[in-house]
């Protein structure tokens, strides 16, 4: 087994043990491990040739999310970015630790952690894909349940924000998804506010 395909299988088993369930197309997955897989998924759609690092950054991106929760920190935007801030860290580091007991070396696992930090996000093409791919990722299949819990107004300042974060590759593949009704018309509303 590569190193490569050893680590993906260390993440996976992690993510794995992820308490909150996602069910997709009639199959239950632990929700963190499912989005790791359709992460790497849209990484590789956008850059067939991705390189190792990127890949490997694609299924650790989120590892362990569960294991540190939002409502342990305040509420409000201060508590929300610091959450984030942590986390970040955390799967870096997390990633890092695995990707050493497989045998990467410190340039790799450096690179690695880079992404997963989204270091130098619109100057550097790796750490856009990885963005890029986040939103669409959000997009497939965090969209429409979103609509449900929040406001119109909401949604649609969600939606300018995400499509903010995408570079070109990633806005003309989200353009060519198909969505619902509802999800249509915000995403129209969001990007045409004058029509």
């Amino acid at each position: 087994m590569s190193k490569l395909d050893q680590a993906f299988s260390l993440f996976d088993a992690y993510n794995q043990q992820s308490p909150e369930k996602i069910v997709w197309e009639g199959k239950e997955y632990p929700s963190e491990y499912f989005y790791a897989l359709k992460l790497h998924d849209w990484v590789k759609k956008l850059e067939p040739h991705a390189p190792e690092s990127l890949l490997l950054a694609s299924r650790s991106q989120h590892i362990g999310r569960w294991e540190i929760a939002r409502k342990s920190y305040p509420d409000g935007r201060v508590g929300y970015l610091k959450w984030r801030s942590d986390l970040g860290k955390f799967h870096a580091q997390k990633a890092a630790e695995i990707l050493a007991e497989v045998g990467y070396d410190e340039t790799e696992i450096k690179r690695v952690r880079e992404i997963i930090l989204k270091q130098r996000i619109k100057l550097d093409e790796d750490v856009q894909t990885i963005e890029n791919a986040l939103c669409l990722v959000f997009l497939e299949f965090q969209f429409d349940d979103l609509i449900e819990k929040l406001s119109e107004e909401k949604m649609i300042d969600i939606l300018r924000k995400t499509w903010g974060k995408m570079s070109d590759p990633g806005q003309n593949a989200a353009l060519a998804m198909q969505y619902s009704e509802a999800g249509t018309e915000l995403l129209q509303k969001a990007l045409n506010p004058d029509s």
